[in-house]
């Protein structure tokens, strides 16, 4: 099969799953992290970048939030 030269793209729809297209970004892990998604994936046969995906996606729907605690840095 060879390529046209023009194609027709009037009659065309927009992609109904665009918003579930995922977004490609860059994220500084901890070496320990990755090495625990990755015998994750090694034991379920997910992909480790999908595993941290879903672990990151229930935080998300389930609303978690850390709880973060600062010390004070008060000079005594």
């Amino acid at each position: 099969m060879t390529m046209r030269k023009v194609y027709d793209f009037s009659k065309a729809r927009p992609n109904p799953y665009v918003k579930r297209l995922k977004k490609q970004v860059t994220i500084r892990l901890e070496e320990e992290v990755i090495l625990y998604f990755k015998a994750l994936s090694n034991e379920t046969g997910i992909p480790y970048q999908n595993l941290i995906n879903l672990y990151l996606r229930d935080c998300a729907t389930s609303n978690r939030k850390l709880a973060l605690g600062w010390r004070s840095s008060k000079a005594v």
